[in-house]
């Protein structure tokens, strides 16, 4: 086991390398082979009509005149040691870990990914939590009665919730309970959880859908086994063969989409978070496109990357602890 871990740790950092490295490309090679030249891509960083100088500046402290992988082994070079930026007469320091510094609100994109993170985190965590209690839970009552009223009543409602798009249930929540504005965990916990029910509620209505679906469809698969036979005949209880052997097998698959699912989410909520009116980490994407800050842009990709390169990691891991022999694989 602890082998197996060391070689899904280096795995997983070399693969954090190679997705740093493609994120630099496409803001940094892309345009260039799109034919966009040094001055007309350092004066994004600015605004409209910036200044010549002021164009010249940019273009010196991003490094767009250096070579690519030069350019790209600075970037790297900045998140582990931070970097220095010369605009106007001081210099501008950006501690480590430097992700890039925004040349129009002359703030380091770090400090801000971290004011941002714990509300999506938050989101995330809290959705999460009950969209897979509900969701599998509603999914293994389905499967033992099946064609029951409760079993199609419960896949109608899915149904209706995996097609009901996220931006329309968010309005309608929000219509009929309002709306609060969103409360950090440090200064009230119970304000906390409050400002997040409905939120939690409007993202766990898709995804329990989702997984009820696919926990109902992975029991029926696996009640009908062989070895569930087998486990009944020797006189198991009913709720050790439906949960140790039954639903044990169900979960393999609801691991790589839990895993995915809330990879994506800690990368930002963006439909949730703009109906909801919350400074998370997809708002913050949001700006950052909207205002053709691209150095907001990258960090977000980037952080999202780690948490989808992390949360792939702790799926494997968890497959390895299920089922032994993906250890030898």
């Amino acid at each position: 086991m602890a082998a197996y871990i060391i070689r899904r740790v280096f795995a997983a950092v070399l693969l954090l390398l190679v997705v740093s490295a493609v994120t630099f490309a496409i803001f940094f090679l892309v345009p260039r082979l799109g034919g966009q030249t040094l001055d007309s891509m350092a004066a994004q960083y600015v605004g409209k009509s910036p200044d010549p100088d002021v164009i010249a500046a940019v273009k010196k402290n991003l490094g767009l005149d250096q070579p690519l992988y030069l350019q790209y082994w600075n970037f790297v070079k900045g998140i582990v040691v931070g970097a220095d930026y010369q605009f106007g007469p001081d210099p501008v320091t950006c501690n480590a870990p430097c992700f890039g510094y925004s040349f129009k609100t002359h703030t380091e994109i770090w400090p801000q990914l971290v004011d941002r993170v714990p509300v999506t985190l938050s989101l995330a965590v809290g959705a999460a939590v009950l969209w897979v209690v509900s969701g599998v839970a509603i999914g293994v009552l389905s499967a033992l009665k099946r064609g029951s009223f409760f079993d199609r009543l419960s896949m109608g409602v899915a149904l209706a919730g995996v097609s009901l798009p996220m931006f329309f249930t968010g309005l309608v929540v929000l219509a009929l309970f309002g709306n609060g504005e969103y409360v950090p965990f440090a200064d009230d916990p119970v304000a906390w959880a409050g400002s997040l029910v409905l939120p939690w509620c409007t993202l766990a209505l898709l995804y329990s859908a989702l997984y009820a679906r696919l926990t109902r469809a992975g029991m029926l698969e696996t009640m009908g086994e062989d070895y569930i036979r087998t486990a009944r005949a020797k006189g198991l209880q009913e709720r050790k063969v439906v949960v140790k052997h039954g639903l044990r097998s169900a979960l393999t698959p609801l691991v790589t989409i839990f895993g995915m699912d809330f990879a994506l989410l800690l990368g930002g909520a963006v439909i949730t978070e703009r109906v909801f009116s919350f400074q998370g980490l997809g708002a913050f994407a949001i700006q950052g496109v909207t205002t053709a800050d691209l150095p907001k842009v990258m960090g977000v990709t980037l952080v999202a990357a780690f948490f989808i390169v992390i949360c792939n990691l702790l799926v494997d891991l968890v497959y390895a602890a299920i089922d032994p022999r993906v250890r030898l694989s």
